[in-house]
This record gives C-alpha cells, structure tokens and sequence, in this order.
C-alpha cells in the first residue's frame, strides 16, 4: 500500500495534496468574488504565491516542512484559537479585496502604482519570511516548544535584529495582499489580523522566555520582537 507520507525528493505526496488544495482555494475564493477571470491583480497574486511556495520547497529543508504540517498535539491552547481564528481572516480578506478589485471597484480606487508598490511589498515580506524559516531549523507554525528536535535559540540571519523575523515578513505581505488586488477597503480584515499577530507575538515571546532554554538571555541582545527600532 502506498504510503502518503513517503517523501517525493524533499517533499511527501500528502504536502504536495494539500499544496495544490490549498492553491486551489485561493484561486476560487479569488476570482468567484471577482466575478471574472480577466483579473490580473488576482492572477499576479497568485502568480507571486506559487513563485514563493515553489521557492520554500526548494530552498527549505525537508525536516522543516514537514515540523511545520504536524498534528498540533502539544500546541499551546491559546495559539490554537489563534490558528482557528486567522484562516476566516484570510479568507476575509481575499473576498473583500477581490469584491472590491475585481468587481465593484469601490472609492477609493487603488492607482495603479500602489498596486505596483503592493507586489514590491509581498516579494520583500516573503523574501523576509523565507529567510526566517530558512536559518530557524525550529521554525514552525505554531507555537510550541520542540523538545522532541532539542530546540535552541536561533541567533543567525534576520533574528540579529529582531526576535520574530517570520512575523515581520508576514505583516508587511499581509498589508501588501490587498493593495495587489487594488483594494483598500481589504485593508480592514487586514488590520484585524495584524492586531491579532501583535497580541499573538507578545504572548509566544513570554512563552520562550519561560520555557525555552537561553532565549531570556537573547532578548537583553536583540531588544526588539517585530519592527527594528518601535517594538
């Protein structure tokens, strides 16, 4: 019998299912709110969101991408509503930048440098998010201290200047996503989530500087948990 999690090269087929789901999913939450296809802000988007899965394939290792698709079994419970609450988020935000980009066109309208200036801004926050991942082995997408991987604290690459490098890359594509698909009224749901990711930063850095090994010491070098120089 087959098994699903056999690894491809670096990557199981089951990864690759929920890859192309998930793709799948945006593309209709996408364009079924956009009410057509010749939408090019949706299809830049994503364009740019498959360029940067790909790139994670390639350039992550194959114990990291997997740690980052287990079953949230020792998860902190908090962060497990955080998990719940972010996906309709989203969601959210896809639906109403799509309603707005590609169907109603809704004042203010987005010129169309800002769209150009929200591709520049996603590829910097998946760049930075990447990087993350990439020097952090104990990167994961939830919170939980990896006891099982013997984790450590991760000094190299962008945490030499702030202490959750993923989260900065995310906030900075997440504010990008509706200016690519020429929306502000998409900023809305975004601004939810970002208040949500300041509460869940703060709450995860208490946690490691519980329960993790070394990272109190860490905070005194790198004082700053998401933007270098505010907070």
């Amino acid at each position: 019998m087959n098994n699903p999690d056999k690894p491809v090269g670096k990557v199981s087929v089951k990864i690759i299912i929920r890859t192309i789901l998930f793709l799948a999913l945006i593309i209709a939450v996408i364009f079924i709110s956009a009410g057509r296809l010749d939408y090019w802000q949706g299809w830049a988007y994503v364009g740019l969101s498959i360029l940067f899965l790909i790139l994670s394939y390639l350039l992550l290792s194959s114990e990291l991408i997997h740690e980052r698709l287990k079953p949230d079994s020792d998860v902190k419970n908090w962060d497990k509503i955080f998990q719940k609450v972010s996906v309709p988020i989203f969601i959210a935000i896809l639906v109403i930048s799509s309603l707005d980009g590609g169907r109603f066109n809704w004042y203010p309208q987005v010129p169309f440098y800002v769209i150009i200036i929200g591709i520049l801004g996603f590829i910097t926050g998946q760049i930075i998010f990447l990087r993350a991942k990439q020097v952090n082995r104990y990167f994961s997408s939830v919170v939980r201290i990896q006891t099982d991987r013997g984790q450590t604290v991760c000094k190299d690459g962008p945490y030499r200047r702030v202490r959750h490098p993923g989260y900065l890359g995310s906030l900075i594509y997440s504010v990008a996503t509706p200016l690519i698909l020429g929306s502000f009224w998409g900023l809305i749901p975004v601004m939810i989530s970002l208040a949500l990711l300041i509460i869940r930063t703060q709450m995860e850095d208490k946690t490691l500087q519980n329960e993790l090994e070394g990272y109190t010491e860490y905070t005194r070098e790198v004082k700053y948990k998401i933007l270098p120089g505010i907070w």
